[in-house]
């Protein structure tokens, strides 16, 4: 095992590299976010469903919670069984989705961004580990989707680092096989059957693929727990060359984009443009954190950066 943290070419990245980064998960900041869309947090003060010391509100009682919380006074007026939370310090499981399908090896500089949101999922694993916290996750590619248990232990980590390491050794720019856009939403399914209340979701991905089934998934898992979208994407989009052609692939079938023809350019502007529109627009009607993350930069300051913007403008609201 190595013990200190080398740069990945930027092509793909190993199991040794990703652990590695264990060390430069120490500073990063994972602070608490108000009332029920909290930031990552480890052993902090949280409102968790419970029994703690302050009450906190009434909530619709959900499977698994502890029968010993239910309201039965609310419950005989309403008919509805409810459960009453509080406060206390408490550990919260986490899970990281991890987008390693083709549309993710593309990169224009620094790394691909399949390389990036491996490296950004192990940071938050090593910092999630080391409030204390269990941690696994679902890494999805075009040929299925690998899952490793939420553990509190360095070898989940360990075994976290190696599944998506060898999901991202799999991606090729030669890759023929089928193309999986559903791969986000079944990934989101199986978060959402595992994950019933009181989870981190952490979903890095460029959301290739999204659509209204999509935002829905993650609403309807915002309701219980807390949701992070690590958006990663690469600037290339937002600063197109104006000479010069570019080969776009999904999977199957291949287009060669003439830069130079203007109309080519304002498509392809218009199309980044929109989408980014498009996913402020769900981060505003959700109310979840979607942090662009750029693989054309160094991604351990970056997402220290990114977290600490998020947890300020959080405090001003």
């Amino acid at each position: 095992m190595k013990t200190g943290w080398r740069e990945s070419d930027g092509i793909h990245v190993t199991t040794d590299q990703l652990v590695a980064l264990e060390a430069r998960a120490r500073d990063l900041s994972f602070v608490q976010k108000a009332r029920s869309h909290r930031q990552l947090a480890g052993r902090i003060q949280s409102s968790l469903r419970g029994r703690g010391l302050i009450f906190e509100e009434l909530r619709e009682y959900l499977p698994g919670d502890d029968i010993r919380s239910i309201d039965w006074r609310v419950m005989a007026r309403t008919g509805k069984p409810v459960v009453r939370v509080y406060d206390e310090e408490k550990e919260r499981p986490a899970l990281l989705l991890v987008d390693q399908r083709v549309n993710m090896f593309f990169g224009s500089r620094r790394a691909m961004k399949s390389v990036a949101a491996a490296e950004a999922a192990i940071l938050c694993a090593w910092r999630i580990f080391g409030s204390g916290d269990r941690v696994g996750g679902f890494i999805f590619g075009d040929d299925g989707i690998d899952e490793v248990r939420p553990h509190r232990s360095r070898k989940a980590v360990i075994a976290l680092a190696d599944r998506i390491a060898d999901k991202n050794a799999r991606l090729s720019a030669s890759y023929s096989g089928s193309t999986s856009p559903q791969a986000l939403n079944e990934a989101l399914r199986r978060t959402f059957a595992f994950a019933h209340h009181d989870h981190l979701i952490i979903l890095i991905s460029d959301l290739n693929g999204h659509d209204d089934a999509t935002r829905n998934l993650l609403l309807n898992l915002s309701q219980s727990n807390d949701v992070i979208c690590l958006l990663v994407y690469d600037p290339f989009l937002l600063e197109l060359p104006e000479v010069g052609e570019i080969v776009v692939s999904g999977g199957n079938l291949q287009a060669e984009l003439t830069l130079g023809e203007r109309s080519v350019r304002d498509a392809v502007d218009s199309f980044a443009r929109e989408r980014g529109r498009e996913l402020r627009r769900w981060q505003r009607e959700l109310g979840l954190p979607m942090l662009p993350l750029s693989a054309a930069e160094e991604t351990p300051p970056q997402l220290r950066r990114l977290l600490e913007q998020s947890a300020w403008r959080q405090r001003r609201r």
